[in-house]
């Protein structure tokens, strides 16, 4: 039997059944490693072979000389950032509008905000391309990145964590220090709610950077091209060489768990800040 701090017993087994379950959840990444330091046949050999081979950097070499993989690791990286940050302050202030300020239709607003979450991302894009064409950013990375700065999700997630965190009276006692309603947002709300935006700006950082339909339809240079584009482009339409495939996915994942070792405790020490603050 093992103790926790508050003193309660926690028994054998439910540490054996998490470990189960995170082992379940971490083999389809291992498994991809051991595919992508050996060859294609290892991802159909029965019995599977569990044991990585020593294969890893001739792939990776040979991914690096079939697509510019350097390249589209770097436009990934500033779409996700730019797509991250960008959700973390607009989704902030449009929670703190809808949370805080009071201005005609504001409840209609929220509500047509929160429905929109109920429509699939696909029917957007057909409009979506319409306008970022209109605006001349085809095959650029603003065509990228300025549509994923707001979704409906950021926004209800928000404006829910500032009302639970922020009190009216704290508010007025920033007005009546004088505080414009800009100031308000910078130096007294977004200060509290910030663990939850970082919170916010990871998910967005993440989903930038596994999302393959809409940087696909928009950009169109190899030269531009986003991480997830790039692993496409090393399947030819005949042949797929899954070993190469599984390389560059592994590269393509590799910055996502370094992010996660060196933020992701960080990340709840301030999201369980942000608790006790509210």
């Amino acid at each position: 039997m093992t103790r926790r701090r508050s003193g309660h017993r926690v028994p054998l087994w439910v540490y054996a059944v998490l470990t189960v379950f995170c082992a379940i959840s971490y083999f389809p990444l291992y498994w991809m490693f051991v595919v992508a330091t050996t060859d294609s046949a290892t991802a159909t050999r029965l019995p599977p072979r569990l044991v990585p081979g020593d294969n890893f950097l001739d792939l990776a070499g040979l991914v690096l000389e079939t697509v510019p993989f350097v390249r589209a690791l770097v436009n990934s990286f500033v779409i996700a950032t730019a797509i991250g940050v960008g959700q973390a302050l607009v989704c902030s202030l449009a929670g703190f509008a809808f949370a805080k300020l009071s201005f005609p239709g504001r409840h209609t607003l929220f509500v047509i905000v929160v429905l929109t979450m109920t429509v699939p991302l696909q029917l957007a894009i057909i409009p979506q391309y319409m306008i970022i064409s209109r605006l001349g950013w085809v095959d650029t990375l603003q065509g990228v990145i300025v549509p994923g700065f707001v979704n409906a999700f950021g926004i209800f997630w928000m404006r829910q964590h500032i009302v639970a965190t922020i009190s009216d009276e704290l508010m007025q006692a920033a007005r009546v220090d004088g505080a414009t309603t800009w100031q308000v947002f910078w130096r007294v709300v977004f200060p509290l709610v910030r663990p939850g935006a970082i919170l916010l700006g990871l998910f967005g950082f993440v989903w930038a950077w596994n999302d393959f339909l809409w940087p696909f339809i928009v950009l169109k240079s190899p030269e531009r091209y986003t991480a997830q584009i790039a692993i496409k482009a090393l399947q030819n339409s005949r042949d797929i060489d899954l070993g190469l495939a599984m390389s560059g996915s592994f590269l393509a994942t590799l910055p996502l768990l370094v992010l996660f070792v060196f933020v992701g405790r960080r990340l709840v020490g301030g999201i369980m800040e942000g608790a006790f603050k509210g």
